[in-house]
């Protein structure tokens, strides 16, 4: 059996990043000699902590130059392929901007107790599926507690800078990389697939190369 180590770099606000681990796990689901090792890595869409919210559709309506009916559809598409992989995007489009670091502080604290990929779900649904706000200690303390971690330490956590010096390497680290967009999937430090790519094609890139490292 093969085992690959897979860097995912991501971040909890990209709707992409959470496609594209359920395509990852859908592409893996048909490559059954494989082993996967897989590590989530800190990127930020929104890297101001002091930034004003504001709601989701304008603000991308600006950020990209384009209409917000035209946000809307691409929105409403991505929900649509969100439901075919059984993701709840169903609150999307009522979610506002938000900067995630506290957010990924979790994610590695929970690494730590081997419940990283639980945490990062639990914060996708917090944010695309009930709009809820994962800047907030609060929320970030409940979705501690559904990943099935100490809802009393993530307070606490949260309430401290632990992990912060983690998350803040881990940005400087892929920025210097060269990753500017996300989700980023890096294969045992030498292949880079870049985008929530189709689960076939998600596969065959793995299964080639596992061929090459073999």
């Amino acid at each position: 059996m093969t085992t690959l180590k897979i860097d995912l770099v991501s971040d909890i606000a990209c709707p992409w990043c959470a496609i594209g681990y359920a395509r990852l796990q859908q592409a893996l689901a048909t490559l059954p000699q494989l082993q996967i090792e897989l590590e989530w890595h800190a990127f930020e869409l929104n890297p101001d902590k002091n930034a004003a919210q504001e709601p989701i559709l304008p603000a991308l309506s600006r950020k990209y130059g384009r209409s917000e009916d035209e946000m809307r559809a691409a929105q409403a598409n991505m929900m649509q392929i969100a439901a075919d992989l059984e993701l709840n995007f169903s609150k999307m489009q009522q979610r506002y901007t938000c900067n995630t670091f506290d957010g990924h502080r979790l994610v590695k604290w929970a690494a730590t107790e081997n419940k990283a990929t639980a945490m990062k779900l639990a914060l996708f649904e917090a944010y695309f599926g009930e709009a809820k706000d994962v800047s907030d200690s609060a929320i970030l303390a409940n979705c501690a507690e559904q990943a099935g971690l100490d809802k009393a330490k993530a307070e606490r956590i949260l309430a401290g800078n632990d992990y912060s010096d983690s998350v803040t390497e881990d940005i400087a680290q892929y920025q210097q990389a060269g990753i500017s967009s996300v989700p980023a999937f890096i294969i045992n430090n030498r292949y880079l697939i870049s985008g929530a790519q189709e689960p076939a094609q998600l596969a065959a890139s793995l299964q080639q190369i596992a061929a090459e490292m073999a």
